[in-house]
C-alpha cells in the first residue's frame, strides 16, 4: 500500500531518509488521480524496500503543495536523495512510471 505523505511527516520520511521516492500529489475528487491511484498501489507493492512509493493529498497538505508548485494533479515527482530528479503532471502509464523509477535504481 502507498505511504500516506503529510506536510509534517514528509521530511522524516522521503527527505531524510534518502534514497528513491515517488510521490503522487492527488485528490479525491480528482478523476486522473483515482484513475492512476490503483497502478500507483500496485508500484507500491512492487518496489517495497527499494523505493518509497507515497500519496499527497494536496487538500489536507497545501504546505507540500505550494513548497513543489503544484498547481495541476495528479503531479507525480521522482525524488532521489532530498531532490526532485523527474516530473510528470497528468496521468501516467505504470510503464512510463516504472522507467522513471528505474532509472534512478540504477
Amino acid at each position: 500500500m502507498a505511504f500516506t505523505l503529510t506536510d509534517t511527516n514528509y521530511q522524516e520520511n522521503v527527505i531524510d531518509k534518502g534514497g528513491v521516492a515517488l510521490v503522487d500529489f492527488w485528490a479525491e475528487w480528482c478523476g486522473p488521480c483515482r484513475m492512476i491511484g490503483p497502478i500507483i498501489e500496485e508500484l507500491a507493492t512492487e518496489y517495497e524496500g527499494k523505493a518509497l512509493i507515497g500519496k499527497v493529498d494536496v487538500d489536507a497538505n497545501a504546505e507540500l503543495s505550494q513548497k513543489y508548485g503544484v498547481r495541476s494533479i495528479p503531479t507525480i515527482l521522482i525524488i532521489k536523495d532530498g531532490e526532485v530528479v523527474d516530473k510528470h503532471v497528468g496521468a501516467a502509464s505504470k510503464q512510463e512510471l516504472m522507467k522513471k523509477i528505474e532509472a534512478q535504481l540504477n
